[in-house]
């Protein structure tokens, strides 16, 4: 049996500066399989998306109210009279801050709860096959 993926396919802004920002093709993708974790791919000029994974209770609280340290933080906001989340990611390579409509997000997220609640992520972990994936390197 396949685990249960829930995918989202969205336009976010990429902000340069107050005044400027470009479109970014970006995929979040949610599994049941690694239940407490979103994976999020960046499309931008390059031949391979930017990925980034991130705790999917950091994003389900930062779309109400600022959350995270470090090198992902998410808050809402508003921008042309609509809800946003904002996300600031900071690597080594550099860091971004990204701009996403908040009801689609907001949408995917409850899509991603009701397929694992919170709570009730533990069962879904397949803690044997992890260790013994550690154990075998």
């Amino acid at each position: 049996m396949r685990p249960v993926t829930v995918e989202r396919e969205l336009e976010l802004n990429l902000i340069l500066s107050p005044e400027y920002s470009v479109p970014v093709a970006a995929r979040l993708a949610y599994r049941a399989d690694d239940p407490y974790a979103v994976h999020v791919a960046f499309h931008i000029d390059s031949h391979r998306p930017v990925h980034w994974t991130f705790a999917r209770e950091l994003l389900v609280e930062g779309v109400f109210r600022p959350c995270g340290q470090g090198d992902v933080r998410v808050w809402p906001s508003r921008s042309e009279g609509r809800g946003v989340v904002l996300m600031a990611l900071s690597s080594p390579d550099g860091e971004a801050l990204l701009e996403a409509p908040s009801a689609q997000v907001s949408a995917w997220l409850e899509r991603t709860l009701r397929a694992v609640p919170p709570g009730s992520e533990g069962p879904h972990l397949d803690l044997d096959e992890g260790l013994a994936a550690l154990l075998a390197r």
